[in-house]
């Protein structure tokens, strides 16, 4: 195992060594969250950076990075809240602690990004590592709030996968996309419009703030397929480009600027 190997398990046993006992703590003691919860979180992480350890023996990363270890705290909080997320289905669990994790979550999104610029440490890795995160949270967000508002939620967290997998159907559709801060916008808005429904605000403003959201989203969306389709390759040309980000060559997302 290489030593970038070595910082990468590091940081992810800090994170969880350090959220873990805090967020039961917070929750009043691990008795009052249902077993379920810590079990799917632990699975999660473990999954996590297997994947991660994958990404950056794949594309020969040397240095770990002061960004991917803001993005691996990001990670283990997301782990948290989808074990709350998945353990709500049969018990229920605090919302407070819910809200509690999904909120800072959602700010050091903007924090890594920031590290990266400021440390000359940004990356294609780092890139998809934020990348995955912010999808696999706005997923876990959905699926919980659909209870509430209905099946049509999910759709926010699907879109970026129902992308990538006509990505592996058309290789065209994986081409390199121009980057659009738009997207980090999207993304934001629907974190945001998906943390105001968990935290209970009315249900008709809710649904509001995550319908405006889901708009955002299937506009910008909508915009790429566009773009893609009147770019693509004519057949016979040869093998669409290969997209500028990890993401575009594997099975998630667009480019390396949100997943909006």
């Amino acid at each position: 195992m290489r030593t970038v190997q070595r910082e990468a398990i590091g940081w992810a046993a800090l994170w969880a060594g350090l959220t873990l006992p805090v967020a039961a703590r917070a929750a009043g003691g691990e008795s009052s969250v249902p077993p379920t919860a810590w079990l799917t979180a632990a699975a999660y992480l473990v999954v996590a950076t297997v994947l991660l350890l994958r990404g950056l023996r794949r594309h020969g990363a040397v240095r770990f990075g002061p960004a991917n270890a803001v993005t691996s705290l990001r990670s283990t909080l997301v782990g948290l809240i989808t074990g709350l997320v998945v353990a709500s289905f049969v018990a229920p669990v605090p919302v407070a602690l819910l809200v509690g994790l999904t909120v800072p979550a959602l700010t050091l999104d903007a924090v890594d990004g920031w590290v990266a610029r400021r440390t000359h440490s940004a990356s294609e890795l780092g890139a998809r590592f934020d990348m995955e995160v912010d999808a696999f949270l706005l997923l876990v967000l959905s699926a919980s709030v659909a209870r509430e508002l209905g099946p049509w939620v999910v759709t926010i967290g699907l879109l970026r996968y129902a992308f990538v997998a006509a990505g592996w159907m058309l290789p065209w559709f994986r081409a390199r996309l121009p980057y659009r801060y738009w997207r980090k916008v999207v993304t934001a808005v629907a974190g945001i419009a998906l943390a105001l429904a968990v935290a209970g605000v009315p249900a008709p403003v809710a649904a509001g703030a995550v319908g405006v959201a889901l708009a955002l989203l299937l506009e910008s969306f909508g915009r790429d397929a566009l773009w893609l389709v009147r770019h693509r390759a004519p057949v016979g040309a040869g093998k669409a480009p290969v997209g500028g980000s990890i993401q575009q060559s594997e099975p998630m997302g667009r480019v390396p600027d949100g997943p909006s």
